[in-house]
């Protein structure tokens, strides 16, 4: 196999919340999420929680043991939480958690699982890349934000029904009918999406966190089959160059933490 990574802090003054690694036929991302100043809830901070994460499930993941992806976030996840449920409200709905996609090739297959609104770029053999990722957080996030189309910017009203839509948002997390992260329930593994694919059908995979993937959507610098061909050519640090340009280019917009793996030469 052949793995190449990359990632970029959004900001020079904050640690990146991202983590990507990978292990002999695997590969994971996560993609960190938390609200800015529940430092009260949780000591550690979302760095912390992607990288012990991460950390957890490249130990655990081997191509030889077979065993199901979701079994092993869920074991990965109950570990963290028990790190830290002592010292952090876990529980509540803005302590760290993260997005997760994990990638393993085993007796001829991948294997994927996606959590979260990260993704994972099938290049196909025949008929194009396949993008694969998980809707459910970007559905439910619009569905809470409807009640700001109308509001003007900058009124006190809008930062009132922008504050009621983020709340709305968070008990969303983690329930039936709203979405699903890593955080501090395993059950939540089993909601993951997962599927697999022959090994012999695959060029090579791309994993992208949701920062990297603006590159696409929403700066529509390229499209899936152009991020394949910047990764052939320039790799995972050509993407993000790519990412931090569009930043630059656009008004407004808050550079995210972006990272990236390129996994070719698929073997089991």
């Amino acid at each position: 196999m052949h793995v190449s990574l990359a990632t970029s802090p959004g900001r020079a003054d904050r640690r990146n919340e991202d983590f990507v690694g990978a292990v002999p036929g695997a590969v994971v991302l996560l993609d960190g999420a938390g609200i800015p100043g529940a430092e009260s809830l949780c000591r550690h901070g979302v760095a912390w929680y992607t990288h012990r994460l991460g950390s957890a499930l490249l130990g655990q993941l081997s191509p030889d043991d077979g065993r199901d992806l979701a079994d092993i976030l869920a074991t990965a996840i109950d570990e963290i939480a028990a790190a830290h449920r002592d010292t952090c409200d876990i529980a509540d709905p803005s302590s760290p958690q993260a997005t997760v996609v994990l990638a393993r090739a085993h007796r001829g297959r991948l294997d994927y699982l996606l959590l979260a609104d990260c993704f994972l770029v099938l290049d196909q053999a025949h008929g194009g890349p396949r993008v694969i990722t998980d809707e459910r957080e970007v559905i439910a996030r619009r569905d809470c934000s409807a009640p700001l189309i109308g509001v003007a910017r900058d009124t006190p009203e809008y930062d009132r029904v922008r504050a009621s839509c983020a709340r709305a948002l968070r008990a969303r997390r983690n329930r039936p009918g709203g979405y699903w992260i890593a955080k501090d329930d395993p059950r939540a593994a089993r909601e993951a999406v997962t599927g697999s694919r022959r090994l012999a059908d695959l060029n090579g995979i791309a994993l992208l966190s949701n920062g990297a993937s603006r590159i696409v959507d929403p700066y529509r610098r390229t499209d899936w089959p152009g991020v394949l061909d910047l990764l052939a050519a320039d790799g995972p640090a050509g993407v993000i160059r790519a990412v931090r340009e569009a930043e630059a280019d656009t008004d407004g917009q808050v550079p995210d933490d972006a990272t990236v793996a390129y996994w070719t030469h698929l073997t089991s």
